[in-house]
């Protein structure tokens, strides 16, 4: 086994590594993302504490509801982005059949 392999084999795992941390990184934000203030040791909020509001008399206010489909994205957008992905796809397969044609030795000619 020639020395580039073995560089190659390591370079494809640093790679592959370095990709998943970096997905990690990007998606860590948004997975601990909190809209609201954090309730105290109870579960509740404590007076003082930002967000507080102190308990009403009388019934509970009903509660308001936001859809997520009112706004959504413009068809355009969606075009784009299967386009992006489809050229992405044919370049990657191209190169792949490259490098696997490149790799491939040629057949011996019976003569």
């Amino acid at each position: 086994m020639s020395p580039i392999r073995n560089i190659r084999r390591v370079t494809g795992v640093v790679t592959g590594l370095a990709c998943a941390w970096l997905g990690l990184a990007l998606a860590a934000p948004a997975a601990f993302a909190v809209a609201h203030p954090t309730p105290g040791p109870a579960g509740y909020l404590t007076p003082g504490a930002p967000g507080y509001v102190a308990p009403q008399p009388g019934p509970p206010l009903p509660v308001r509801v936001h859809t997520v489909a009112v706004g959504g994205m413009p068809g355009w957008q969606i075009t784009l982005i299967a386009l992006g992905a489809a050229l992405v796809a044919a370049i990657a397969a191209v190169l792949a059949d490259r490098t696997r044609a490149a790799r491939r030795r040629p057949a011996a000619v019976a003569g």
